[in-house]
């Protein structure tokens, strides 16, 4: 989002937090400056296709496209290939999955931050729930999820965790 995401890369920068951020290729090519502060900030930059497909719902055809169009464009950005991806919504064919050259993470916490307008219930959804090596999704495409975020962070951190991005929570 070319507001709310500026508003976390500060909140995170602040904090010294580094985050995996799972982009679209539409949103990529049409904020690239943002996709360059990721990188340049040290966060992991993963492949979210590039329109936002179910891929449950498309041929398996069309869902490698979309995502080597995203990993295409991310690299012309930072020069780096994806090498994690996330599918819309968690869903994607076993066939897909393991015809990828890139791992497949999902998450483990999921406060349905997109439904919600009301930040502490995302945070409690979150704080109650978190342990050790969870990923939390959040979307930062709402006032509400950064806002969140930050609360999250601050919380979990005074309770000793720490935040890491998903290819140190897979090397660790």
């Amino acid at each position: 989002h070319p507001y709310y995401t500026e508003q976390l890369l500060d909140g995170l920068k602040e904090r010294g937090v580094k985050a995996t951020f799972f982009v679209t290729g539409e949103n990529a090519q049409l904020h690239p400056d943002i996709i360059q502060r990721m990188d340049e900030e040290g966060h992991l930059i993963g492949n979210h296709t590039y329109s936002h497909i179910d891929m449950s719902k498309v041929s398996e055809g069309k869902a490698e496209k979309e995502l080597k169009k995203t990993s295409r464009t991310v690299h012309a950005i930072t020069g780096e290939y994806p090498q994690y991806m996330r599918p819309p919504y968690g869903v994607c064919s076993k066939k897909l999955e393991d015809s990828l050259d890139m791992l497949l993470v999902r998450w483990t916490i999921d406060p349905l931050d997109w439904k919600s307008e009301n930040t502490d219930d995302i945070v409690k959804k979150v704080v109650t729930k978190a342990e050790e090596n969870d990923i939390i999704l959040l979307h930062d495409c709402y006032n509400t999820s950064v806002d969140a975020a930050f609360k999250i962070i601050d919380i979990l951190q005074k309770k000793g965790f720490a935040f890491v991005t998903v290819d140190e929570l897979f090397l660790d």
